[in-house]
C-alpha cells in the first residue's frame, strides 16, 4: 500500500469516520477522493497532515463536522482541496491555508464557516478557483484579498453575509477570470457602478450578480462577448430589455432578469442569441403584447418564465412551437380571451404549464400534453366542466384550477387517472355532487374547499393523503373514524359544513396530525380526551359547534407550536427532471462542472385559515410552522379553565370566548410567553384578573369582556398599556385605568343599583367592619356618659323603659284574652 498514489472511493455508501490509520500507511498517496459518501465525525487535519505528498484531497459531500485547525498548513504539496457540502464550522485559520503556496483550487462551499477572510490568502498566488459560497462569512468585501489574486479564474462568494461595495474595476487586470458569482444573502452587498470608461482584460463565461443592489447595468458588460450565463435577478435594474446583451454574446444560453424594474415592451431582434435554453424575465414591468414569433426567436428554449408582468392580449400559439420547451410560465399577467386549440395542440412536450392569474375565459383547454406533470390554471374565468383530456393525463402530478367558474360533478374515476401521487386544488369553483372514495385514491394533497359538494363523507382508507381541505361545502353526516386514523394526515380542514354527531374517539396514537379544523359545524357531545393523542398538533379549531362539558385537562400534552425542525408543514414537493441541464465545463483538478440549474423542485404550499386577533388570517409557507392556536369559542363548555393550559408555552392564540366557563382565571395563564391573542370574553368567570398577565410581552389582543370579574385591572404597563375599555366591558365590579371607575372610592349608587348583578367587591370588608364597630362603641359610650352626668335625663330614660315594659305587658295580656274569648264562643 505504500506505493499507492491514487485512491478514488467517491460516490459509494462508505460510513463511519475517516480511516486515518489506514491512510497513514499510504505515504506516497497523491490523490485521495472520498466525495459523496456517508463519512461522519470530526475533520482530523493533524492526522491528514502526515500525507506529505498529497496533491488532491476531496472530502466533499459527507457529514464531517468541527473546524479546520492551523495544521492544514503543513500539507504543503496540496494543489486542490475540497471540503464542500459538510457540516464544518468556525472561522478560517489565519495561519493554515495561507501556507499552502502550491494551492490552485480551494472549495469550502456549503458549510457553516463564519468570521472574516484571512488577509494572508493574498499570498496564494497560484490560486485558480476559490469557492466560499453558502457559508456565514462576513466582513467588508472591499477589503478582501481578491484583487491581489491575479491568477483567479473562478470566484464564488454567493450566499454569505458580506457587506460593502465590490468594484469590478479592482479586478480589471485578472486576465484569466472566467466565472464570477456574487449573490448576497443579507441585502448589504452591492456592486459598484463605474461611470468612468475602463476596459476589462477578462472575458467572462459565467456572471451571477443576484441581490447586489444594482440599479444600473455595469458598463463593462458592453465589452463581454463570451458570456453563457448571466443572472442579474433580485436587483433594482431599470430601463428596457437589454437586447444588446444577447446580440453581443451569441452563445448566451442562460439569462435571468427576475425581480427587477425593467419596463417597456419585450422585444428580441433577429440578431439575438438563438441558443437560449433558459430565460427568466418574471416580476418586472414589461407590458404590451407578447411577441408572436417567440417560438422562432427561442428555438432551443426548455424554460421560459415571463410571469408577474403586464403582458396583454391573447396568448400566441407559436410559444408552444418550441420543440424542446419543458416549462412555460405565463402567470400573473393580463392575458385575455380564450385559449386557442392550436396552442393546446402544440404543447405536447411540456412538463409544466402555468396560465394562472390572468383574464382567460371560456372552456378550459383540452391539452394534448401526455408528458404534463404540473398544470396551473387558477384565478381565471374558465367555465364549464372538466375536460376529458385533462382527466386522461396519466403523468399529471399537480393541477390547480382554483378560483374559476367550473361546475358539474367531479367524476368518480378522477382519483384513478394516475397511479402516482398527486396534488389537486379545485377550491373556489361551483363543483357539486357527492364525494367518493376514488377521489382520495392517489392524492397527497387535495383541496376541494369553497364548492357545493354535498352528502356524507365516505368511510375510506385514507392511506396516503397528507393534506385534505373540504372547507365551505355542504357536507353532512358524521366524521368517519377512518379519516382520523389516517397515518400520514398532517392537515384536515372540515370547517363550515353541516357535519353532526360526536368526534370519533378511535384515533391513532402518536399521530402526526398538525392541523385539525372542525369549526362552524353542528358537532356535539364532549370534547374527547383522545384528541390529546395528536400530540404534534399546532392548530385546533372546534369553534361554533355545540360541544358541552369541560375542557380536557390533557390539552397540555399537545405541543401547540413546539415543533422540531424536521416537522415542517410547507406542503408537498416534486422534483421535475429536466432532460437538458445547463452544464459548463471548467478545467479543474477536482473534476468540477458548473451547473447553474438543478432539477426543478416545486412545492405546493398548504394554506390554513385560522381566526386570531379577531380576524381571519391565512397562514402559508414557513409562517405556518410558526403559528399555533386553540379555538374553542362559541360552544356550551362549562367548568373552570384548566390550569394545565398554562403549560402551552409556545401557543400564540387561545380563544375560549362565548361559553359558560366559571371560576377564576388561572394565574398559570401568565406562563404563555409566546401568546399574541387571548380571548376569554362572554363567560361566567369571577374573581380578579391575575396581575402577572402583564408579563405577556407579545400579547396584542386581550379580552375578558362580559364576565363577573372584580377588583383592579392589571396595571397599564407593557402590552397592557395598549388595551382599551372594550377589553373589560360588561364587568361592573372592575376598576382602575383604563376604566373610568376608580378603585379608591366607594360608589354607593352602583353598589345598590347593581347589587343583583354581582357582589359589592368595591368596599374593603375589613375596613368597613372596623369602622362600623368603632362608631357603634363610641355612640354607646357617649349615651351612657350623658345618663350618668344628667339626673333629669336619667329619670326620663328609666320612666321610658318602664312605660315600654307596661305597654308590652298590657298589649300581650289583652291580645291573649281576646284570643281565648274567641275560642270559647
Amino acid at each position: 500500500m505504500k506505493i499507492l498514489e491514487k485512491l478514488d472511493l467517491s460516490m459509494n455508501l462508505l460510513d463511519g469516520s475517516l480511516p486515518i490509520k489506514e491512510l497513514a500507511n499510504m505515504s506516497n498517496l497523491k490523490i485521495l477522493n472520498l466525495e459523496n459518501n456517508l463519512l461522519v465525525g470530526t475533520l482530523q487535519t493533524e492526522e491528514l497532515a502526515t500525507l506529505k505528498n498529497l496533491e488532491i484531497l476531496d472530502l466533499s459531500g459527507n457529514q464531517l463536522f468541527g473546524y479546520i485547525s492551523p495544521s492544514i498548513g503543513s500539507m504543503t504539496s496540496l494543489k486542490a482541496l475540497s471540503l464542500a457540502n459538510n457540516k464544518l464550522n468556525g472561522s478560517l485559520p489565519k495561519q493554515g491555508f495561507c501556507e499552502l503556496k502550491n494551492l490552485q483550487e480551494l472549495d469550502l462551499s456549503q458549510n457553516n464557516f463564519s468570521g472574516v477572510l484571512p488577509q494572508c490568502l493574498s499570498s496564494l498566488t497560484s490560486l485558480r478557483l476559490l469557492d466560499l459560497s453558502f457559508n456565514q462569512l462576513e466582513g467588508n468585501i472591499s477589503s478582501s484579498p481578491i484583487p491581489s489574486l491575479a491568477s483567479l479564474e473562478y470566484i464564488d462568494f454567493s450566499r454569505n453575509l458580506f457587506e460593502g461595495s465590490f468594484s469590478f474595476k479592482s479586478i480589471a487586470n485578472h486576465t484569466k477570470l472566467k466565472v464570477v458569482m456574487l449573490q448576497s444573502d443579507n441585502n448589504k452587498l452591492e456592486v459598484e457602478i463605474e461611470y468612468t470608461s475602463w476596459f476589462p482584460k477578462f472575458q467572462l463565461t459565467v456572471l451571477v450578480m443576484a441581490n447586489c443592489n444594482l440599479n444600473k447595468l455595469p458598463e463593462f458588460l458592453t465589452h463581454q462577448f463570451e458570456l453563457r450565463v448571466v443572472d442579474l435577478s433580485h436587483n433594482t435594474l431599470t430601463g428596457t430589455f437589454p437586447n444588446w446583451l444577447l446580440e453581443n454574446n451569441i452563445n448566451l444560453d442562460f439569462l435571468s432578469l427576475r425581480n427587477n424594474s425593467f419596463i417597456g415592451q419585450f422585444y428580441l431582434s433577429p440578431n439575438s442569441s438563438s441558443k437560449i435554453v433558459r430565460m427568466d424575465i418574471s416580476d418586472n414591468h414589461f407590458h404590451g403584447k407578447f411577441p408572436e414569433n417567440i417560438g422562432e426567436m427561442l428555438p432551443n428554449a426548455f424554460y421560459l418564465n415571463v410571469s408577474e408582468n403586464a403582458f396583454e392580449g391573447s396568448i400566441p400559439s407559436s410559444v408552444c412551437n418550441i420543440p424542446s420547451l419543458l416549462q412555460l410560465d405565463l402567470s400573473s399577467n393580463n392575458f385575455s380571451g380564450e385559449v386557442l386549440d392550436k396552442f393546446a395542440e402544440n404543447c405536447s412536450s411540456l412538463l409544466f404549464l402555468s396560465l394562472s392569474n390572468n383574464r382567460l375565459r371560456g372552456q378550459m383547454p383540452n391539452l394534448n400534453a401526455s408528458k404534463l406533470m404540473m398544470l396551473h390554471l387558477s384565478e381565471n374565468q374558465f367555465s364549464g366542466t372538466l375536460p376529458n383530456g385533462i382527466l386522461q393525463l396519466s403523468n399529471l402530478y399537480n393541477m390547480d384550477i382554483s378560483g374559476n367558474y367550473m361546475s358539474g360533478e367531479i367524476p368518480s374515476f378522477f382519483g384513478n387517472m394516475s397511479s402516482q401521487r398527486m396534488a389537486f386544488i379545485m377550491r373556489d369553483n361551483a363543483f357539486e355532487g357527492k364525494i367518493f372514495c376514488e377521489m382520495f385514491a392517489s392524492f397527497l394533497f387535495l383541496d376541494l374547499s369553497y364548492n357545493s359538494l354535498s352528502g356524507p363523507l365516505p368511510y375510506c382508507e385514507f392511506s396516503d393523503i397528507t393534506h385534505l381541505n373540504l372547507q365551505e361545502n355542504k357536507i353532512t353526516g358524521s366524521i368517519p373514524w377512518t379519516l382520523l386514523n389516517s397515518s400520514y394526515l398532517l392537515t384536515l380542514n372540515l370547517k363550515n359544513n353541516f357535519l353532526s354527531g360526536e368526534i370519533p374517539t378511535s384515533v391513532v396514537a402518536n399521530s402526526d396530525l398538525r392541523v385539525l379544523l372542525l369549526g362552524g359545524n353542528d358537532l356535539s357531545g364532549l370534547i374527547p380526551d383522545q384528541l390529546c393523542q395528536f400530540n404534534k398538533m399546532g392548530m385546533l379549531d372546534l369553534s361554533q359547534n355545540s360541544f358541552s362539558g369541560s375542557i380536557p385537562r390533557c390539552f397540555n400534552n399537545i405541543t401547540f407550536g413546539n415543533i422540531q425542525a424536521d416537522d415542517s408543514m410547507l406542503g408537498v414537493s416534486w422534483n421535475i427532471p429536466l432532460s437538458k441541464l445547463t452544464l459548463y465545463e471548467f478545467e479543474s483538478l477536482l473534476q468540477r462542472e458548473i451547473m447553474h440549474d438543478k432539477d426543478y423542485e416545486f412545492i405546493e404550499q398548504v394554506a390554513v385559515e385560522f381566526i386570531t386577533k379577531t380576524r381571519t388570517n391565512v397562514y402559508k409557507g414557513s409562517i405556518l410552522d410558526l403559528m399555533s392556536g386553540l379555538d374553542l369559542s362559541c360552544n356550551h363548555l362549562t367548568g373552570e379553565i384548566p390550569p394545565e393550559l398554562g403549560k402551552l408555552s409556545w401557543i400564540r392564540a387561545l380563544n375560549l370566548s362565548h361559553n359558560q366557563l366559571t371560576g377564576s382565571i388561572p394565574s398559570a395563564i401568565s406562563n404563555l410567553r409566546q401568546i399574541e391573542s387571548l380571548d376569554l370574553s362572554y363567560n361566567n368567570l369571577s374573581g380578579e384578573i391575575p396581575s402577572a398577565l402583564i408579563s405577556l410581552n407579545f400579547l396584542q389582543v386581550f379580552s375578558v369582556a362580559h364576565n363577573n370579574l372584580s377588583g383592579r385591572v392589571p396595571d397599564m404597563k407593557a402590552q397592557f398599556a395598549t388595551f382599551e375599555n372594550s377589553s373589560y366591558d360588561g364587568n361592573p365590579f372592575l376598576c382602575g385605568p383604563p376604566l373610568a371607575k376608580s378603585c379608591s372610592v366607594v360608589n354607593l349608587e352602583s353598589l345598590f343599583s347593581d347589587s343583583s348583578e354581582g357582589k359589592w367587591y368595591e368596599i374593603d370588608t375589613v375596613v368597613f367592619i372596623a369602622s362600623f364597630t368603632a362608631a357603634y362603641v363610641m355612640f354607646l359610650l357617649g349615651f351612657l356618659a350623658l345618663l350618668y352626668i344628667n339626673p333629669y335625663w336619667r329619670r326620663r330614660w328609666f320612666n321610658f323603659i318602664e312605660d315600654c315594659m307596661y305597654s308590652c305587658y298590657y298589649f300581650t295580656s289583652d291580645t291573649f284574652h281576646k284570643i281565648l274569648a274567641k275560642l270559647y264562643r
